[in-house]
């Protein structure tokens, strides 16, 4: 979950050229779209996620944002379109969006998927996983979404050895609009490091942020990487 031995060119901004925000309609696949460097510490800390934070002003609720703008043809169809077939009713008058997160499993090719329980507090008890050294692996997730649009939605992950920080990343999700099925997202796969420095004990810290910088899952956990499952 972060980390990897392989790494991108990116341009002189530090964002992959591969990397996109991407607005997706209900019922579509969500796809990975970027890429980051790992084994190396960044500057994504909390405090700094804060720092430049664009106002996006007031929110609105649904049907407030159908009636904005209405005689503006483009912005009508590119709402209808993120919109797709949600029923208002039954959405309401809810200004705050919600994500929930339903299941996380970590794929790995030629084994079965490691599913992970999505813990209640955010706090896992004990070792939450183990990978082998070298092995390819990539993240799994599903997530619902409800009351209203969720803009902006991005993983992060922080990665510590003995309290040292050795990875920081974060993915860009996109935006979501509610519906009742849920959305599934696929990491890009990575590479666990190897070696007899890689072996041991991390720790880390995975959430999912929206633009606003709400938080909708905050999970604290440790995991293993060993000469073998």
């Amino acid at each position: 979950m972060g980390l990897d031995e392989k790494k991108e060119t990116g341009d002189e901004t530090g964002v992959s050229k591969n990397q996109e925000e991407t607005v997706h309609v209900p019922g579509e696949r969500v796809n990975g779209k970027m890429s980051q460097d790992s084994l190396a510490t960044m500057d994504d800390d909390d405090d700094a996620e804060t720092e430049g934070k664009i106002a996006l002003g007031p929110q609105c609720t649904l049907k407030e944002q159908l009636e904005k703008d209405k005689d503006d043809e483009s912005l009508r169809k590119w709402k209808e379109q993120l919109l797709g077939s949600v029923d208002l009713n039954s959405i309401g008058e809810t200004l705050e969006p919600e994500v929930k997160i339903l299941s996380l499993a970590i794929k790995s090719p030629g084994r079965e998927n490691i599913l992970l329980q999505v813990p209640v507090n955010g706090k896992v008890k004990g070792n939450w996983f183990t990978l082998k050294e070298g092995s390819h692996y990539s993240l799994q997730f599903t997530f619902e979404v409800s009351n209203n649009i969720v803009s902006g939605l991005k993983y992060t992950n922080t990665v510590w050895k003995t309290g040292v920080k050795v990875d920081s990343m974060k993915e860009m999700l996109g935006t979501f609009s509610p519906q009742p099925e849920p959305y599934t997202h696929e990491m890009l796969e990575e590479t666990t490091p190897s070696g007899i420095f890689a072996r041991g004990s991390y720790t880390a810290r995975s959430k999912f942020v929206d633009d606003d910088n709400k938080c909708y899952l905050e999970i604290n956990y440790t995991f293993d990487i060993r000469k073998d499952w």
